[in-house]
């Protein structure tokens, strides 16, 4: 019951609303554990995000109307206080879900992310043999996708880029496989270059991408490959209209709102002053990125207004110091 409120609460704002956000993916540390060649969102020397503000965004989001949020990074288990700040945005009554590599994940972690009410996890895994292009590998945490099937109560997505090696094409197939032995789901997302375009795939790649879906079917996915990656992946642009800035925000860890976690310099404005004028306008600004963009997310969380909410052209001035 508790899901299917939050879920019809989300259909109502994506439909009866438009200036307001519908998922806001919130980075907790820009640090991260590992060094994936292909990854540009994670450093290794960077503190967590104080809890204090975080509470105060997950607030400040709440106060705007969020429908839902993403705690990301880097790596998020690598705050030490993590279960906290999801057990506030539940008490606001947002979607609560979370991204990470899998690695320090504990039974302990399972135990405190159950506590505090974690709706969903999105775990990110490449390949079945770590390499220098992705140390997301099958074999260096299929013993927490144990411990995630005997002990959490939150749904589990397996997440696996594809295109990040060509010789490595069929381990997205083992890893669906694998996801749905324990009772997940699985996702692929394409492989995207430094400003968030389309890498474009090989034959093999397109081949190994519809037998994973064929593996892990979702209505999400076909939505999203029908109406975005499947012109990507066959080299042709996309006519959409991105709402990144107002029903997507992508909050970094010095609390600034951007546009896309690749596209991060625009509005480039705090989170805590950011209003319903900000979010009209963003609503409203044509993203020159949008045609050859792959990131999934932004995309889902902009099908609501595809008919809807005409846009100019940007004024890429920059926002005001603080």
């Amino acid at each position: 019951m508790d899901i299917l409120g939050a879920g019809l609460r989300f259909a109502a704002k994506a439909i009866f609303t438009r200036y307001t956000p519908l998922l806001a993916q919130v980075v907790v540390t820009r640090r991260c554990n590992l060094a994936c060649g292909y990854c540009n969102e994670y450093d290794d020397v960077s503190a967590p995000v104080p809890l204090a503000d975080l509470l105060a965004r997950v607030d400040h989001l709440a106060a705007l109307g969020t429908a839902s949020i993403t705690f990301t990074g880097g790596e998020t288990l690598l705050h030490p206080e993590l279960d906290q700040a999801i057990r506030h945005a539940r008490r606001k009554g947002m979607i609560v879900t979370m991204i990470t590599n899998g690695f320090k994940l504990s039974r302990s972690w399972i135990e405190r992310l159950n506590a505090a009410r974690l709706q969903g996890m999105q775990i990110s895994i490449d390949n079945l043999v770590a390499d220098e292009v992705s140390m997301k590998s099958l074999g260096s945490v299929e013993g927490r996708l144990k411990l995630l099937a005997e002990h959490a109560r939150f749904k589990v997505n397996i997440n696996s880029v594809l295109g990040v090696t060509g010789e490595r094409t069929r381990d997205v197939v083992t890893i669906a496989e694998t996801a749905a032995k324990y009772g997940f789901q699985h996702s692929v997302g394409v492989l995207h270059d430094h400003s968030g375009a389309l890498k474009p795939l090989s034959p093999a790649q397109m081949a190994a991408y519809r037998q994973v879906t064929e593996i892990s079917p979702s209505l999400v996915h076909t939505l999203n490959y029908r109406l975005f990656q499947k012109n990507l992946m066959h080299g042709r642009p996309n006519d959409w209209k991105c709402r990144a800035g107002a029903r997507y925000l992508y909050v970094t860890e010095d609390g600034r709102v951007h546009w896309c976690s690749q596209q991060r310099g625009y509005p480039a404005a705090p989170l805590l002053q950011y209003g319903r004028d900000d979010i009209r306008r963003e609503y409203h600004t044509r993203k020159g990125c949008a045609p050859n963009c792959t990131l999934s997310c932004v995309h889902q969380m902009s099908l609501f207004d595809a008919f809807r909410g005409a846009q100019r052209e940007p004024d890429l001035t920059p926002a005001p110091a603080e």
